[in-house]
């Protein structure tokens, strides 16, 4: 073992002397009063803020950070000792990593790697880790003898949807490998430096602070966390320096075991740091150490089929075929039939397949299902996911839903032999294997020929989404005797559990009341149970003693009390991935709502990563709330505060998104013709004082309310 910590020791004791230098060098150019920070992130510099609280934002704030870093390091020969090491020179990678950004330089401009991941990508990270979409997060480090080596574990990965970091020369092997790359694509290059590895561990410290309420300086609370919670692990390959067998201490401190391709003898510590020198063995191995299992779905098609695919994004120059919206007539539809309607497992093409020589074509995806337990409300939960399964599939780009998609087949998808008989196969065998519970038999055709396509598209599709429509027009949380829990995301916040009613979706964005309904139906036991909507005690602010009976149950304790209507008095709590936020604007009286993908300044002072960090985790904080986009609309918007008419700014793209929206609900509770025209966004102001100004001349109606507090 002591070979193994003198190596340790021998990596964090250079680091240290590097950063040190580094640091002086930096003040002596900059001045101490310089400003530091990394890019669109509220978390300060993160692992320094999550360990000690503390919040470094000027050079000045960083010999002391040096000092704590140089304390870690004892030297002493003991494994603990040396972890402790590995932390420290997590610490100096990070300050070494942060002043590449001095005086607002962008180290990675010219990279082939991002550096730095910004708070809302890991908030949009969320729901693909904590629904299984991505079970696991791998760092690939080094450069192997053979490129073929780090490609094929690359891939691997990437077939299973694990999210793969890739730092140092691996980079340029896989790209050699022609390896498809991109955080769309799971597979991310981080940087050519070993110190960029704090890239990664910054991920998994900023999901503690984000989804865990972790709270910064308590180290303990921190360790445990990434070790129960993150399912990261590291694998190296070729030569281990000193630097690198110390950065490996510091994952394994987290809790990310270290897997080498070298023999790496009487230095291995099973559990925590193995060899595996067999390249075909080394992903297996990984995702057993991290006890990650993953359900391999046996699909007859010619490419591969994974959620990493779901980003890829098809140019029109790499397109061998089309299927496009108000050039062509398109539909998709799902729709129950009785059991002796259908033939299970028929696939058919009823029109020219993609090979027949056009680049465009018409489409109707027509499925029919049966099953004892089926419901009609279920047809549009079902049918949502053909978006998904489709680009589940590599060489495969759907966007849009309904009568309004397009979908693209690459020239390499095409040469592999992908056919819409394929797109028919996909659709049978998830609908089956996610849907099992209420659907027995499927029957998919895919219909090109023209004329059948209008005639589905007229006769049964437009018809069915009209009545879905009415049937969720109709639908109030005042329609239903039950509401539903949602708690998918305690995974990651332990502490949070989402009431989902029908004018109330999840935070995520993803869970709608019918989604809700079918999880529970389809799983019993599952993430969504049932509350009955029993004992309201405050029909203003949506206090019912059922609602808080289940959330305290739910959150095992941590959570007594939520309103379903209020963000002043015990609003809903948040995991961390709500696709906005509100929180109040003093000087107007008013609400602000930012959205994660916006990365400017709003009113308030506070951008959407300094809003959000004031929630999450399972925390209910008054005047502050996470929440999906579709809820903007809602009448039951933050109703106890007076609702949608007390938001006053937006970021433009959000408040474009939600304007039809929100102009008819404004209407129709209020009388207020476009409302939205009385909302400012970035393009008008981005401080309360000029809010004001826009406020007042638009007459918005928030100025004639009563205080808030």
């Amino acid at each position: 073992m002591s070979a193994l910590t003198d190596l340790i020791f021998a990596g964090s004791n250079a680091v240290a002397g590097l950063t040190e230098g580094a640091v002086n060098d930096a003040i002596a150019k900059y001045g101490a009063d310089a400003k530091i920070a990394f890019p669109d992130t509220a978390y300060f510099f993160p692992t320094i803020y999550a360990a000690t609280g503390v919040k470094v934002q000027k050079l000045g704030d960083l010999p002391a950070c040096v000092e704590v870093l140089k304390s870690l390091i004892s030297n002493k020969p003991e494994l603990g000792d040396a972890l402790n090491a590995g932390l420290a020179t997590a610490v100096g990678a990070e300050i070494l990593e942060g002043l590449k950004f001095a005086d607002g330089a962008q180290p990675y401009a010219d990279e082939a790697g991002i550096g730095f991941v910004p708070d809302p990508i890991i908030r949009s990270l969320g729901v693909p880790l904590v629904t299984g979409d991505i079970p696991g997060v791998a760092v690939v480090l080094g450069k192997a003898d053979d490129a073929a080596d780090v490609a094929k574990v690359v891939k691997d990965y990437q077939s299973k949807g694990i999210l793969t970091f890739l730092v140092g020369e691996c980079i340029d092997q896989a790209i050699e490998q022609n390896v498809k790359m991109g955080l769309e694509l799971r597979v991310v290059p981080l940087g050519h430096d070993v110190t960029s590895v704090i890239h990664v561990v910054t991920v998994a410290i900023r999901a503690a602070l984000i989804f865990g309420n972790v709270k910064p300086g308590d180290l303990a609370a921190l360790l445990t966390y990434t070790k129960e919670r993150v399912p990261a692990f590291v694998n190296t390959f070729g030569a281990l320096n000193e630097v690198v067998v110390s950065a490996g201490a510091g994952a394994i401190a987290l809790g990310f075991p270290v897997v080498s391709d070298l023999d790496l003898g009487d230095l291995q510590v099973p559990g925590a740091l193995e060899s595996v020198t067999n390249h075909d063995e080394t992903v297996k191995r990984s995702l057993e150490l991290r006890n990650i299992k993953i359900k391999v779905k046996e699909l007859p098609i010619p490419v591969a089929f994974a959620s990493a695919f779901e980003g890829e994004v098809i140019r029109r120059a790499d397109t061998q075929a089309e299927f496009v919206y108000g050039k062509n007539y398109t539909c998709e539809l799902l729709t129950m039939r009785a059991m002796d309607e259908i033939e299970d497992h028929k696939i058919t093409v009823d029109g020219p397949d993609i090979d027949s020589g056009a680049k465009e074509y018409s489409l109707a995806t027509y499925i029919e299902v049966a099953g004892a337990k089926m419901q009609k409300d279920f047809e549009s939960v079902i049918e949502r996911k053909i978006h998904t399964w489709f680009n589940y599939m590599e060489g495969v780009m759907h966007t849009g839903q309904r009568n309004q998609f397009r979908i693209r087949i690459s020239k390499d998808a095409y040469d592999k032999g992908l056919r819409l008989k394929h797109f028919g196969e996909v659709l049978y065998v998830m609908i089956m294997d996610e849907f099992d519970a209420v659907v027995d038999k499927c029957q998919v055709t895919m219909v090109t020929d023209p004329e059948k396509v209008n005639k589905i598209l007229n006769e049964e599709a437009l018809p069915a989404y009209e009545a879905r429509d009415a049937r969720l027009e109709s639908m109030t949380d005042e329609s239903v005797n039950q509401f539903y829990t949602c708690i998918l995301c305690q995974s990651f916040a332990p502490a949070h559990c989402c009431v989902v009613t029908p004018e109330r979706l999840g935070l995520c964005g993803a869970v709608s009341w019918l989604d809700a309904k079918a999880t529970f139906e389809l799983n019993p036991q599952g993430p969504s149970q049932p509350i009955p909507k029993e004992g309201c005690i405050d029909e203003k602010t949506g206090r019912y003693e059922a609602v808080d009976k289940m959330v305290h149950s739910a959150t095992h304790g941590a959570v007594d009390t939520v309103t379903l209507y209020s963000i002043m008095e015990d609003p809903m709590t948040s995991c961390g991935c709500f696709e906005c936020i509100c929180g109040i604007e003093p000087l107007s009286n008013g609400f602000v709502i930012v959205n994660r993908e916006f990365g400017g300044m709003t009113p308030t002072g506070m951008t959407f990563g300094e809003l959000a960090s004031m929630t999450g985790g399972g925390v209910q904080t008054p005047g502050f709330m996470g929440h999906g986009r579709r809820f903007i609309a809602s009448p039951k918007f933050a109703a106890a505060e007076d609702g949608i008419k007390r938001i006053v700014w937006m970021p433009k793209e959000l408040k474009d998104d939600v304007a039809t929206r929100l102009n008819e609900t404004a209407l129709k509770l209020y009388g207020i013709e476009n409302f939205c025209d009385k909302i400012a966004d970035e393009t008008i102001c981005e401080d309360p004082e000029a809010l004001m100004e826009f406020l007042t001349e638009k007459d918005h109606p928030v100025l004639s309310m009563d205080p808030l507090m």
